[in-house]
């Protein structure tokens, strides 16, 4: 298999018994950026925590990454972003290319599913979901900008589709449920008709919290990165697999 290409800034192999360079975790993460915006330390750390990488440590406990770590970094987000593998795979493939094998050919050599047909089709990311903002908008200000009236507002809080936070104000969240609702409405479906909607969602997202609530009651900072990580990327999935589910129901005669 070809090099992998290195950052064009990282100091490369150099002669026998010389040092290479050694990165930290947030230099790793601008050396990835330059090619997979979407990457963050917590997702970093979750590959590290499913042993597909394995950096180096201070005596302080600090991870120190080598110029291979993060070719093999590149290697494991390209194919997760092109060609879709499962990270089981991905690390079959590390695992050959560890013993001094060649991994198998990730090319398609039969006709495949056109990739628009395996789209997202505007489903959220796992990154969507670990994202944050600081988007605090009062009662007014989020009657104004989801142009809904305080009686619908009123009635998505009433069958708990909507909640203020501890100080009254609503985050981007709230925003969006509320523009959501109120163009349902257009439709006929009132707050009360979508209360089946939020029980499925809690039964899912009790699910999520059922996977990762080991790792949310560790106490060390890394454990609860990859707990964030777990459960962003396992809502993404289930938001697939409920919008898929969907779609396909439509399309029953």
């Amino acid at each position: 298999m070809a090099p992998n290409r290195l950052p064009e800034h990282a100091d490369t192999a150099r002669a026998s018994g010389t040092e290479q360079q050694r990165y930290n975790i947030g230099e790793v993460l601008d050396l990835l950026r330059q090619d997979f915006d979407a990457i963050t330390i917590p997702k970093i750390r979750f590959l590290e925590d499913q042993g597909l990488v394995k950096p180096e440590r201070t005596p302080a406990g600090y991870r120190k990454f080598r110029d291979a770590d993060v070719e093999r970094l590149r290697y494991i987000l390209r194919m997760q972003r092109d060609h879709y593998l499962p990270l089981k795979v991905i690390g079959e493939h590390l695992d050959a290319m560890d013993r001094g094998l060649e991994p198998p050919p990730v090319e398609p050599v039969v006709p495949t599913v056109p990739q628009v047909a395996l789209a997202a089709d505007g489903v959220p990311s796992p990154e969507s979901f670990s994202r944050r903002d600081n988007v605090r908008l009062s009662r007014k200000e989020l009657l104004k900008i989801a142009a809904v009236s305080e009686d619908l507002l009123a009635e998505l809080e009433q069958f708990g589709l909507i909640t203020a936070q501890r100080t009254g104000h609503y985050d981007s969240d709230a925003l969006v449920i509320a523009q959501t609702a109120r163009e349902l409405a257009d439709f006929g479906l009132e707050p009360r008709h979508l209360r089946g909607m939020k029980a499925a969602v809690d039964r899912e997202v009790g699910l999520v919290k059922q996977i990762v609530e080991p790792h949310r009651r560790a106490n060390d900072a890394a454990a609860q990165a990859r707990a964030e990580q777990l459960a962003s990327e396992i809502a993404a999935l289930a938001v697939r697999l409920h919008a898929t589910l969907v779609k396909a129901g439509l399309r029953r005669p």
